[in-house]
């Protein structure tokens, strides 16, 4: 019989699902020449106060959020078994799916709406994020078709891939489970993610990050694995301080003169990210109980903490405008990268919780939509 979740570990479940969606519009924020980040990324530009600071943060110490959240969902899904597998999935529907559709619905109709006047239209034009070749550069240039798939398969709100794979994962948890369960299903299975995620391979519906720390999420808790006591080789401190310094280490790998080690900084680069993403997981999670603790015991911050969904479903595409407008509006201002690094998240979380905590009091039902059912209490 599976050990119920504790207090402790239902807290810090909470608490990590609000801090990796706040931490996710500061990653989304992150304002350097170079935006789109992936592991490998050199951001191509001079070592500074400000570039030093966002590439060690959005690329290094805040990387660890997206697999937290797959871990955490992984093993909360496989707590419910008692459930039959079609109740489930249709309930996975109504609360990933359905908010998937009208959350991507929403962010075409707000860049279809940007589109219409000539300022924002130009900053929508010069984030790429409608183009589709050298001439069709807005959703006004697309086909039925196009605008289509865009809203099913390839939202302008980018980050509700995050849902999308979520929910293949939940339909396949028959088997995910059979092969974290079974030895045989173990032996190939683990060694096959592991590298898939070494790889940074994506397969749209199945990439290698999800996959394996949803599966791993689950093997914790079919194990019964101790997640409230670290054993002694997962102790925070150590682990903790392996995560900083492989932070800093990376960052100032991709900042320095990299001709002599040509190509072979692109796989240092990304092996020091995979380290980085399992480090900090480890201190983040087994070293951060005091901060539960006494986060979790505020009134504020437990209200705070049911608008996880919504900071997450509202801020992009809506960050990536802000950000293009904020570097044409500021940039002759001493440190407006930093500063509007730092704001701009800021703002946009705030402006999420507010619009949460309105539609939510006004109109909960709707909100119960919006959200999957999720922050109604």
């Amino acid at each position: 019989m599976p050990t119920p979740l504790t207090e402790m570990s239902s807290q810090k479940f909470r608490f990590w699902s609000f801090i990796s969606m706040a931490l996710l519009v500061f990653v989304h924020g992150y304002n350097l020449h170079i935006r789109f980040l992936q592991p490998w990324t050199i951001p191509g530009e001079p070592l500074t106060f400000t570039t030093f600071t966002e590439y060690f943060l959005a690329n290094g110490i805040f990387r660890f959020r997206i697999p937290m959240l797959f871990v955490i969902s992984g093993f909360l899904y496989a707590l419910h078994d008692h459930q039959p597998y079609k109740q489930r999935i249709q309930k996975r529907f109504r609360t990933l799916m359905l908010p998937y559709l009208l959350w991507s619905a929403v962010g075409l109709l707000l860049t279809y709406f940007l589109e219409l006047f000539p300022f924002s239209r130009d900053i929508v034009a010069s984030t790429n994020l409608t183009r589709i070749d050298a001439e069709r550069l807005f959703l006004h240039d697309h086909r039925w078709y196009e605008l289509l798939g865009q809203w099913i398969l390839f939202p302008l709100s980018f980050q509700l891939w995050f849902i999308r794979v979520l929910f293949v994962y939940n339909l396949a948890y028959p088997a995910l489970r059979w092969c974290v369960t079974h030895a045989t299903g173990r032996a190939f299975f683990f060694p096959t993610v592991l590298l898939m995620w070494l790889s940074t391979m994506g397969l749209y519906f199945f990439e290698g990050e999800g996959i394996l720390f949803f599966s791993l999420g689950i093997w914790l808790q079919k194990n019964n694995f101790n997640i409230d006591i670290p054993p002694r080789y997962l102790n925070p401190i150590l682990w903790g301080f392996v995560f900083i310094t492989l932070s800093l280490v990376k960052t100032w790998l991709a900042f320095t003169d990299t001709s002599m080690m040509g190509n072979a900084v692109y796989p240092l680069l990304i092996i020091l990210h995979k380290l980085i993403i399992v480090s900090g997981l480890i201190s983040a999670w087994y070293g951060s109980d005091r901060v539960v603790n006494w986060c979790m015991k505020r009134r504020w911050f437990v209200w705070l903490s049911a608008f996880s969904f919504i900071i997450y479903a509202l801020h992009a595409p809506a960050i990536v405008f802000a950000v293009e407008w904020s570097a044409r509006t500021f940039h002759y201002f001493p440190l407006y990268r930093i500063l509007t690094f730092v704001i701009l998240p800021t703002v946009i979380i705030i402006v999420s919780i507010t619009f949460g905590a309105l539609v939510r009091k006004a109109m909960p039902r709707i909100y119960g939509i919006l959200t999957g059912g999720r922050g109604l209490s």
